[in-house]
């Protein structure tokens, strides 16, 4: 079978820290008994990386509007000041 590399995922991803963020949050769920979405006898960080090669698994960014309001600077605990 042929080799994955980042050059084969990047066209999906926007760039290759949002792979990596990505391609580790798939391995631990392969890890933790997720059931993989393609057939392969990969190891899970092998498999991850074909997964989103082949566009199964994609990074969703959250949406600013759908955050608007989720936090508000009042609510928020004051951080102290730096030394």
């Amino acid at each position: 079978m042929a080799r994955v590399t980042v050059e084969d995922c990047l066209p999906l991803v926007d760039n290759r820290f949002a792979l990596v963020l990505l391609a580790t949050k798939r391995a631990r769920q392969l890890m933790a008994g997720a059931r993989p979405l393609i057939e392969a006898k990969d190891k899970p960080p092998v498999l991850a990386l074909r997964e989103v090669a082949t566009g199964k698994v994609r990074f969703d960014r959250p949406v600013r509007a759908a955050l608007a309001g989720q936090y508000d600077n009042e609510k928020l605990p004051a951080t102290p000041p730096r030394r």
